[in-house]
């Protein structure tokens, strides 16, 4: 196993976090844009994006395996897509709104900022462990560096 592995596995997963909270606020920011694309003449509101993460390694057995081997494996998260949600949109009634239909209702966008906040906590508190990972392979770092002297 690579000395470097612990961060390796912390820059993957801080990288992830830090996209998936680029993501949210980018959500955050778009919650009241009625006129998000054009598709097929008309405007369509903002979609919320959700990032979708796997691990580098698909199973614990050929992490096991590779290291058993004395083989060094990839170890971590990437992210593979940023995909729409693809859940409804939200009907407002607002007569006013210059996006309104004939019976006043306003196509908004499906962002529920209640929920994206709720999922910028668990990013932000991903990313501070991670943080704590690094750190505390850093200290281990220094710590055998000094056993040296």
């Amino acid at each position: 196993m690579k000395l470097s592995t612990g961060f390796d596995i912390s820059a993957s997963a801080l990288s992830a976090q830090r996209l998936r909270m680029d993501v949210i606020s980018s959500n955050i920011a778009n919650a009241e844009t009625t006129r998000g694309s054009f598709v097929n003449g008309q405007f369509q509101p903002y979609k919320r994006k959700v990032v979708v993460m796997e691990p580098l390694q698909q199973s614990f057995s050929s992490v096991l395996s590779q290291q058993m081997n004395g083989n060094s494996a990839a170890q971590g998260v990437k992210v593979t897509s940023i995909k729409e949600d693809q859940s409804p949109n939200k009907l407002v009634y607002n007569p006013t709104h210059p996006d309104a239909d004939v019976n006043g209702y306003v196509n908004m966008p499906n962002v529920d900022v209640t929920k994206e906040m709720v999922d910028m906590i668990g990013a932000t508190r991903s990313y501070e462990a991670n943080v704590t990972a690094l750190n505390a392979t850093k200290s281990m770092f220094v710590k055998a560096l000094e056993i040296g002297k």
